[in-house]
């Protein structure tokens, strides 16, 4: 399976929709598309891994890598797992779960909560 991201801009937010297998070989491709969204001068990039089934170390060391650099411009960068991932479950959610770096993230359920000044990321 390979990795697809689609771009859009909501209310503001660059929205990254990531599908497929975040992996050593996939990984870059996702480290591509938000230095791509810095450069086009997008500060508030939103990833949207709903349609992640799979993600390795690579993978979170990439998502790691974009908060280190939405942080080092002034930005802020926000995930959405599936609405039950925070609560059970999504495969990305355990990974980062398991590896406890889950608390460095602001995780919302769906694209509209993300983009929205108002709504609160799901707890931890």
């Amino acid at each position: 399976m390979t990795l697809k991201v689609d771009e859009a801009e909501q209310n503001s937010w660059a929205v990254l929709r990531i599908s497929g297998e975040l992996d050593l070989v996939t990984s870059p491709v996702v480290r591509q598309s938000v230095h791509e969204a810095v450069a086009e001068g997008q500060h508030d990039v939103v990833l949207d891994l709903s349609d992640v089934f799979f993600c390795d170390s690579s993978g979170v060391g990439v998502l790691i890598a974009s908060r280190r650099l939405m942080k080092s411009c002034g930005g802020r960068l926000r995930l959405i797992l599936p609405a039950r991932g925070a609560e059970d479950g999504s495969h990305v959610n355990k990974v980062l779960g398991a590896l406890g770096v889950r608390r460095l993230f602001d995780v919302y359920p769906d694209a509209l909560s993300a983009t929205d000044e108002e709504c609160r990321p799901l707890s931890a």
